[in-house]
């Protein structure tokens, strides 16, 4: 019965777990929401990324600076302007034991281009990549790619043997709530190896012990519990039962920063959150308003842009802890200039002017979909939305809903909403991604999260020459210009870049980044 226990453990990528040493430290945290999949392409979406990116692990990884740094990869040169050559790490194992080599960057190229995938962008540019031998793969992009290098941060490698024989070689699409059994198994090379995985409950992961790095970690074991309602999360950090949360809800931060063993831990994040509406479809999926789409009309949109106060928000839903923006990109990501970020003025008289111009002297009906376990007080701030767009006329029929739902409605190829809120953090830490991925026109690889249908040949333009621009001041300028139609066509609400904040018990150690991820490579438990 062992052999046949043990088999079955090897075969899903995870690993019996051993008897724990007394001494052993094991990290207990708590989230207000799950990972939704074991799959790194399922989803562009942080937490997943964050998460899986203890199991898989990228090419290229960021240090505690956010800057590039070798993984999967030791080195890399660019022997033309248009090919990336990367050599590959050997010695390398995945944690059922079969060797990580060039097929296994090939074949995750090609799953993660392929259908399904929710990762597709990072290789937008990419005309092929090849083998050259088992520890050398070269990519070619179509045009010259500055920041090529930058894409593969959050990419991580999957092993092309596991996922053939658990038939597995394509990722589920979310949208739909398919699986297979990449869904809830997992195996990769990272510092960390599948245990159990209980979805909406808890997941559990331990150190691998033939990870090729050398951990500076001291985690044996890592549990993450799902713990949705605000209250209790806090509750089990001040009793002790688990060690760290996120999020942290603004209103406990000072309780918990009073209470003793307990210590917040804040800093800048790069993700922007923000309105978005559909702008393609000839009539909304969910208003009052038929035969047409208002949000079509520019002097609609500026209207609703103008009569939010993101200031209020700031004030009364965040407690301070976040950054008022005019831009979708914030400090810390490449392009961002202080000077842009500008934001048109909060106006309600002119915000009922532009809607009677176009149209709606009473204002109109529409539907807000939210999420309410995804960002920090999103039900809230969209509570506060709905109030301040009802001093305009539009009337806001609220949508609330956990992440995995809200996600299926925003992310559907037709994206089944007509208004939502969202975040984005650019996984190239630059204003291109965001460019490229909510802003310029679908055309199946380029503004896949573009969930409002925007186009526009301006930005579309703009994008394409930002990519290939290696002059710093010239792609510079052209980012400037993009910012500016973003705003003055109000093509987007911006409403504020968040606050990291995390709590945690006073003997833990962890490195926070801007990008938000929780990294447990980073971090060190000592004594209870």
């Amino acid at each position: 019965m062992r052999r046949l226990a043990l088999a079955a453990a090897l075969l899903c990528g995870t690993a019996l777990a051993a008897p724990m040493d007394a001494r052993a430290q094991v990290f207990r945290w708590a989230n207000d929401g799950d990972v939704n999949s074991m799959d790194p392409y399922t989803r562009n979406e942080t937490f997943l990324l964050a998460f899986n990116a203890h199991i898989y692990e990228p090419l290229v990884r960021r240090n505690r600076q956010m800057e590039p740094e070798p993984a999967l990869a030791e080195r890399w040169e660019q022997p033309t302007p248009t090919v990336w050559r990367f050599h590959l790490r050997r010695n390398v194992r995945f944690t059922d034991g079969t060797p990580f080599t060039a097929d296994d960057v090939i074949f995750s190229v090609q799953r993660a281009r392929g259908p399904g995938s929710n990762v597709s962008a990072n290789f937008a540019t990419v005309k092929e990549v090849r083998k050259i031998d088992d520890f050398t793969v070269e990519f070619e992009t179509n045009e010259p790619d500055p920041i090529l290098v930058r894409k593969f941060g959050t990419f991580g490698i999957m092993s092309r043997a596991w996922a053939e024989r658990n038939n597995a070689v394509r990722p589920t699409d979310l949208t739909t709530r398919e699986e297979n059994f990449a869904t809830r198994n997992a195996m990769g090379t990272g510092p960390f190896r599948l245990v159990s995985r209980e979805p909406d409950r808890r997941t559990v992961l331990e150190r691998n012990p033939g990870w090729w790095d050398t951990p500076t970690h001291n985690i044996e074991r890592a549990e993450l519990n799902i713990i949705a309602n605000d209250a209790t999360r806090v509750a089990a950090l001040l009793s002790g039962e688990v060690d760290f949360v996120y999020p942290v809800p603004p209103q406990d931060v000072a309780r918990i920063s009073s209470s003793q063993g307990v210590r917040i831990i804040q800093g800048p994040e790069l993700r922007t959150i923000y309105l978005g509406m559909d702008q393609l479809r000839a009539e909304l999926l969910k208003s009052d308003v038929k035969g047409k789409n208002p949000f079509q009309d520019e002097r609609v949109r500026r209207a609703v842009y103008q009569a939010i106060d993101v200031n209020a928000i700031q004030r009364t839903v965040m407690r301070g802890q976040s950054r008022p923006t005019g831009l979708m990109w914030g400090p810390g990501v490449n392009g961002f200039r202080e000077a842009d970020d500008t934001r048109l003025p909060l106006d309600l008289d002119a915000a009922r002017k532009l809607l009677a111009e176009a149209g709606y002297p009473n204002g109109f009906g529409v539907t807000l979909d939210c999420p309410n376990d995804r960002y920090v007080n999103d039900e809230a701030i969209c509570t506060a939305v709905v109030a301040m767009l009802a001093r305009i006329g539009v009337r806001v029929t609220l949508a609330a809903q956990t992440r995995a739902r809200f996600f299926a409605e925003v992310n559907a190829p037709r994206f089944n909403t007509s208004f939502y809120l969202l975040g984005w953090t650019p996984a190239t830490v630059d204003a291109h991604d965001v460019l490229f991925n909510l802003i310029g026109s679908r055309d199946g690889t380029r503004g896949m999260f573009n969930n409002g249908g925007i186009s526009n040949p301006e930005i579309d333009s703009l994008t394409q020459r930002i990519g290939v621009e290696t002059d710093p001041a010239k792609r510079q300028a052209m980012i400037t210009e993009a910012s500016r139609i973003i705003r003055d066509r109000a093509l987007y609400v911006p409403l504020h870049q968040q606050q990291i904040v995390w709590a945690a018990r006073s003997n833990v150690e962890i490195a926070q980044t801007a990008d938000n991820y929780i990294q447990l490579r980073f971090a060190r438990m000592g004594a209870r």
